[in-house]
């Protein structure tokens, strides 16, 4: 095993790893949803696997390994985004608003 021991061993519960193998094998699901269903599935199996391997394996950056794993470990199991900070869209993405007050 290349690498220092993780600090943050996770142990995943049934409804977790069924919630990642139903993600995993899903076409309609998100790319970033599937790579981190695969991430929890190898921790999953190899918890004291490194940041390293892991990323080889699943495809995904060193920093990225670190965040979920220590964001599974703090927050608990999910494979959505966290809210983002800011303030809220002012219109909305289907196109409504933007254009209307230039008359186009």
């Amino acid at each position: 095993m290349r690498g220092p021991r993780p600090s943050h061993v996770l142990e995943f519960t049934t409804e977790d790893l069924d919630l990642a193998r139903r993600t995993v094998r899903k076409y309609s699901k998100a790319f970033h949803q599937v790579v981190r269903a695969k991430l929890a599935l190898l921790l999953a199996g190899e918890p004291l696997i490194s940041h390293e391997e892991a990323a080889g394996v699943v495809g995904l950056s060193v920093p990225a390994v670190r965040k979920w794993r220590r964001r599974w470990d703090v927050d608990g199991f999910s494979l959505t985004d966290a809210p983002r900070p800011g303030r809220p869209r002012s219109f909305s993405p289907s196109g409504g608003g933007c254009c209307k007050s230039i008359g186009v």
